[in-house]
């Protein structure tokens, strides 16, 4: 499929643009026009010049060497721009948490407690078993809410920048162009944190390669994931990045909410990343309420037979 070539994605909204999402690009590289070909047409000439391989700014981009093993994973080190491949399942996390996909099979069943049965069953996901028609949807992020975590890690998951400093590491998201901030001074979690989309950030080096992150003080409007699964404001987050080697970055998410699930439970289960050259640069995708409100009178309230005049 042929690469969109504007240079600024509009972001609508999550729920709307599925499709659109799935053929757009993806931050990936794209092979020179003139280049590329079928597969076929690739083995049919196994002389021809190797494919260059360009961001989506156009900027070209030297891929590692198939044959060529990883180097070595630098120490107490998960700086760089990491990308987490093509695979929409955990790309888009359109069926919830990767792990715990909302797909109606009884393993991805959450242990819900009553309370959190209850909070489930007011949310209305546009997407999954329990999906509603697109104007009827009552998701945050569709209205340009922020994600808030985990949601962050878990919907739309894609390509990352993380920054160190001596007291803190700094992601930078793509989706939402939203950043946060994980305290790794030695400092503790608040006791009673202020409410925030993001909550508050602890991270320390488990060991030489292990970054473990604890995220509380979460605002209560957020959803968990897309499937519209519920928190309380005693949520807790553990993140874990696992530098596998020096290109390879692995990222864990596990869920910790006593009022709303009788036990902790995964939601990513190391989700790879690649890293990418340094000088490849990120695009953003917002949520634009202009945008979405033009989505609406097109498309979504014509499908939920709504009255758009």
């Amino acid at each position: 499929m042929e690469r969109v070539p504007t240079m600024r994605m509009r972001f609508i909204a999550p729920s709307v643009v599925l499709a659109a999402l799935i053929i757009s690009p993806l931050a990936r590289p794209q092979t020179a026009p003139g280049l590329s070909g079928t597969a076929k047409e690739q083995e049919a000439a196994p002389t021809s010049p190797e494919p260059v391989y360009f961001d989506d700014w156009g900027h070209p981009i030297t891929p590692p060497l198939k044959s060529q093993k990883a180097a070595p994973a630098p120490q107490h080190d998960i700086s760089g721009i990491w990308d987490p491949g093509m695979n929409p399942t955990l790309v888009l996390g359109t069926l919830g948490a990767s792990a715990m996909p909302e797909d109606g099979k009884p393993e991805h069943q959450l242990p819900y407690t009553p309370l959190g049965r209850e909070a489930l069953n007011r949310t209305k996901p546009s997407n999954g078993v329990r999906s509603v028609l697109p104007a009827d949807t009552n998701d945050p992020v569709v209205y340009c809410d922020p994600q808030g975590m985990p949601r962050e890690d878990l919907y739309e998951l894609r390509t990352t920048q993380i920054l160190q400093t001596p007291q803190s590491v700094v992601l930078l998201y793509q989706f939402g162009k939203v950043w946060r901030v994980v305290w790794a001074d030695g400092r503790e979690l608040p006791k009673d944190p202020e409410s925030r989309w993001f909550g508050y950030s602890v991270g320390k080096w488990e060991d030489d390669y292990t970054f473990v992150v604890q995220t509380s003080g979460i605002d209560e409007r957020t959803w968990v994931d897309r499937a519209g699964r519920p928190h309380s404001g005693d949520l807790l987050v553990e993140e874990r990045f696992h530098r596998v080697d020096h290109d390879h970055l692995e990222l864990t998410v596990t869920i910790n909410d006593p009022k709303m699930y009788t036990k902790p439970w995964v939601a990513l289960d190391r989700v790879r990343f690649q890293l990418q050259a340094r000088a490849y640069d990120v695009r953003e995708m917002i949520c634009s309420p202009t945008d979405f409100a033009e989505y609406n009178k097109l498309i979504g309230n014509p499908a939920s037979e709504k009255d758009h005049h």
